[in-house]
């Protein structure tokens, strides 16, 4: 049985709010967030968008998905919200080292922040822009090399203007199966 030093009387507890990683129960990430927001905490859930495509029909969607299974943020005060946080549903326990909570830099959070985009996910993948030298990773155009010339605004597709043996050639492409070529 792990202790947490979780009384409002701990000495060794910062009252100032800092970001906590939060470890969640397993698949759960999203309803602790939801769990910590309801108690008027800050939290950050960072998510990705991660590409599929169907084995068995070829329909490609896009899933989301955790950028750290198993890991939320929240910002609080442990020495007031220690114990309060830990028993919320969803929340196995608040990362600890020697017993303490460990705060996580601003910088950090702030950094993760940065990177979402306007729909909600973390962005991974480099941009892409006209005239980038670029080759296909996945699909029937697996291995073949072009250059972006548009992003066409309808999805996560990419014009690429294909250039092989005599033969000049557009395909529009998922951009995520191109990977940049240095």
């Amino acid at each position: 049985m792990q202790i947490y030093p979780s009384r409002v009387n701990n000495p060794e507890l910062h009252d100032t709010p800092s970001w906590f990683a939060i470890y969640t129960n397993g698949k759960q990430e999203v309803r602790a967030f939801h769990n910590l927001q309801a108690w008027g905490l800050e939290s950050f859930n960072p998510m990705v968008k991660e590409y599929r495509r169907n084995q068995f029909t070829g329909i490609a969607s896009f899933v989301s998905r955790p950028l750290f299974p198993r890991y939320i943020f929240s910002r609080f005060s442990a020495r007031t919200l220690l114990h309060k946080v830990t028993f919320t549903r969803g929340v196995q326990r608040v990362v600890s080292f020697d017993g303490k909570p460990t705060p996580v830099d601003d910088e950090v959070i702030a950094f993760l922040k940065a990177r979402v985009s306007d729909d909600g996910f973390i962005n991974l993948r480099s941009p892409l822009k006209a005239g980038d030298k670029v080759r296909i990773s996945e699909g029937p155009w697996k291995a073949l090399e072009g250059v972006v010339e548009r992003d066409v605004k309808a999805s996560e597709r990419v014009m690429l203007l294909l250039t092989a043996i005599k033969f000049q050639g557009r395909l529009t492409i998922e951009r995520d199966w191109l990977e940049k070529i240095a």
